[in-house]
């Protein structure tokens, strides 16, 4: 029976986009390091609580077919800001986010990175 179980979540793995804008934030990669720690020897794992998986595996497929969002529609796709799914999809990218980190920064944290951050190519001259 587990050999069936991980066969399944290797599958919804599969079906999974991992998406490249959010780096080391991506679900899909989360659920892949997930399902590789659970099953570790493969369809041989020995599996503790079987109810328990058949949840969660049930739980990730609702949320990959977009159970809820199909059951529940939406009016509108915007929420109450008016930002669109993709304006929304664009701010949360790492590299986006990272732009704003920087834009927090103060004047001084800024000069200090810039003139005392050394490179380790100088430290050996």
């Amino acid at each position: 029976m587990a050999a069936t179980r991980y066969r399944r979540f290797l599958k919804l793995c599969e079906e999974w986009p991992v998406e490249e804008t959010k780096w080391q934030r991506d679900l899909g990669v989360f659920l892949r390091q997930r399902v590789a720690q659970a099953f570790r020897e493969g369809e041989n794992t020995q599996i503790a609580d079987p109810e328990t998986c058949d949840r969660m595996y049930e739980s990730l497929v609702r949320i990959h077919t977009n159970h809820y969002k199909n059951k529940y529609p939406r009016l509108k796709d915007t929420n109450f800001t008016g930002v669109t799914v993709e304006d929304c999809k664009m701010i949360l990218a790492t590299d986006v986010l990272k732009q704003m980190e920087d834009m927090k920064k103060g004047t001084w944290k800024k000069l200090r990175e810039k003139f005392y951050a050394k490179k380790p190519e100088e430290d050996s001259k």
